[in-house]
C-alpha cells in the first residue's frame, strides 16, 4: 500500500514514497560535477527575478502536475503554501497546466486529419 493517498500502488508494488524526496540531494553521488552544476542552476532558476518566488513556485506546481511527478507535486504544494499562495491560486495554476496539456493533445488532431486526408480517407 502506498504511503500517500495520491500516490497509487503499482502492479509491481509501491513505487512512490514521499520520504524518498528527502534523498533527492543524493542523486549526484556518482556524478558529483554534473549534480553540482544541476543544483546550482536549479537554485538560480528559483531566485527572485522578473517573476516572484511565489509565482515561480506556482509555475513549478503546475508543471509538476503536467509532467505527473508525485514528488514534485508534494514539494511544490508545500513550497507554494509556504510562499503565500492559497488553495484557489494553486488550483487555478493546475487548471492552466491541464488546459495546456489537454489542448496539446487535441491539436495533434490536426496531424491526424492531415494524415487521413493524405491517405484518402
Amino acid at each position: 500500500m502506498s504511503d500517500h493517498p495520491t500516490h497509487p500502488a503499482t502492479p509491481q508494488g509501491d513505487y512512490y514514497h514521499s520520504h524518498d524526496l528527502k534523498a533527492f540531494g543524493e542523486i549526484g553521488k556518482n556524478a558529483s560535477p554534473l549534480a553540482e552544476k544541476f543544483f546550482a542552476w536549479y537554485g538560480a532558476v528559483f531566485e527572485e527575478g522578473a517573476l516572484s518566488a511565489r509565482e515561480k513556485s506556482l509555475i513549478a506546481l503546475a508543471v509538476a502536475h503536467a509532467v505527473q511527478c508525485p514528488y514534485c507535486i508534494d514539494a511544490y504544494s508545500h513550497d507554494a503554501l509556504a510562499k503565500g499562495s492559497d488553495l484557489d491560486q494553486m488550483t487555478e495554476a493546475i487548471h492552466v497546466a491541464a488546459a495546456i496539456r489537454g489542448g496539446a493533445s487535441l491539436v495533434h488532431g490536426v496531424q491526424m486529419r492531415n494524415h487521413a486526408e493524405k491517405v484518402g480517407m
